[in-house]
Parts: structure tokens; C-alpha cells; sequence
């Protein structure tokens, strides 16, 4: 999962960093409440780490904020060092799905991570991200460096499939099956045109760090380009 970590103390954003990290998920920081609501409009992220007390701000309005903006697609979890109880029931009735003390617990910490995102999303398809590319499948949107790229509904479909294949060696008729079913009567020639056209778009030609392969007589591979 890529998730937004919004505290303002720098300490325990390279904590909680450090902690996401661990459990292979990505993330980005935001000091302050501002720069959070600016950075999950323009960035997609699949949950958010809100602390309580902020510089600009407290934990409940942006919850407030994000429930408004944003609905419900997005789980947050309050993280923060107060204990009372009015401030446990103000960020539950403000919209947050969790609610853990500092400092965090490790393992708790990623387990109420994944059961947060569970229950936001029941048998949700996952979100692919390799580099400066994103695909969200169950939205059915690409995005490249952040930017929509506008795609028809094979090429979207062909992408997909490479994306959950890198570093794989595709045969065009392994293409064919899953793109356009077994019972297709396209032919060879129309994986490779729309292979052309998705080269082109989404410039895989390594210079966003991933490069479509041709493999003479066979068909493709979908490879990183080592820096």
C-alpha cells in the first residue's frame, strides 16, 4: 500500500517511516495539514496516518476535511500521544476507522494497517505502482508521474497485464488469452500494434525507467531499466 503519514514532528515521521516501510508498504510524509490536503488531491494513496495536534491545525478538521473532500474511500488511523477518552471519541466521530497511542507498536501498528484497509475495501482489487507509473484497477485509471494518461479499453487491459508480469517473458499468444480471450479472431499482428501504441503513450522506452522489450519471433518482455 503507498500511505500518507501526516506529523509534524520530524522524528516521529522518520519513525513512522521506518515502521510503514517494514511492513513493504511505501509512503510520503506531510508536515502540516496544508501540505497533506494539497498532497492526496494531486497523489493517490490507499490510507492516511493522521497525527492529533498539528501546527495548523488538529487531527479531527482534517478528518473532517478528508470525509468532505475525499469520502470514505480513504482509511485513516489517528496516531497521537494523548490518552483521554473525549479525544479518542472526538477523532472516531470526526471519521477516523482507528485510533493508537504513542508511541506506536510495531507490529500492532501494521496490523491495524491492513485490517483498516480491509475493511475500507472488501476484496478490492490492488493499486499496481512501478516508478513513476500507477494503475488502479478497480478505478481503471493509469497515471504516469502523476499525470491521467487517456488509454482505450484493451490498451488499459494490456497494460494491466504487464504491469503483473515484469521481468516476465510474454508470448503473443499468452497476450492474446489474457487480453482478448481465448475465442478471439484478432490475430499476432494486433497485440503488436497495440504494444506499439502503448510504447508510445506511456514512453516505455526507458526513459521513465521501464522499457518494452521486443523478443524476436516470440513476443515481450516488460523490464526495468537499471540506472
Amino acid at each position: 500500500m503507498h500511505i500518507a503519514i501526516l506529523e509534524d514532528d520530524p522524528v516521529q515521521r522518520e519513525l513512522l517511516t521506518l515502521l510503514v516501510q517494514q511492513g513493504r508498504h511505501t509512503c510520503k510524509g506531510f508536515e502540516t495539514a496544508a501540505a497533506f490536503q494539497s498532497g492526496v488531491q494531486g497523489e493517490t494513496f490507499d490510507l492516511a496516518l493522521i497525527d492529533w495536534m498539528l501546527p495548523d491545525g488538529n487531527g479531527g478538521e482534517v478528518l473532517q476535511w478528508v470525509r468532505k473532500t475525499l469520502g470514505w474511500q480513504l482509511p485513516c488511523i489517528v496516531i497521537t500521544a494523548r490518552e483521554e477518552e473525549p479525544v479518542t471519541v472526538a477523532a472516531l466521530e470526526a471519521g477516523a476507522d482507528d485510533y493508537i497511542v504513542k508511541p506506536a507498536k510495531p507490529l500492532e501498528l501494521l496490523a491495524r494497517i491492513t485490517a483498516a484497509s480491509r475493511r475500507a475495501r472488501p476484496g478490492q482489487l490492488p493499486v499496481l505502482r512501478a516508478g513513476e507509473y500507477e494503475i488502479d484497477i478497480t478505478r481503471q485509471r493509469l497515471a504516469m508521474a502523476g499525470q491521467p494518461m487517456e488509454l482505450t479499453q484493451k490498451e488499459f487491459d494490456l497494460a494491466v497485464c504487464l504491469f503483473q508480469n515484469m521481468g516476465k517473458l510474454l508470448s503473443r499468444d499468452f497476450l492474446l488469452d489474457k487480453v482478448w480471450g481465448v475465442s478471439t479472431e484478432v490475430d499476432a499482428r494486433t497485440v503488436d500494434t497495440h504494444v506499439s501504441r502503448l510504447r508510445r503513450k506511456l514512453k516505455l522506452d526507458g526513459t521513465h525507467g521501464w522499457k518494452m522489450v521486443s523478443v524476436y519471433g516470440f513476443g515481450y518482455r516488460f523490464e526495468r531499466v537499471e540506472a
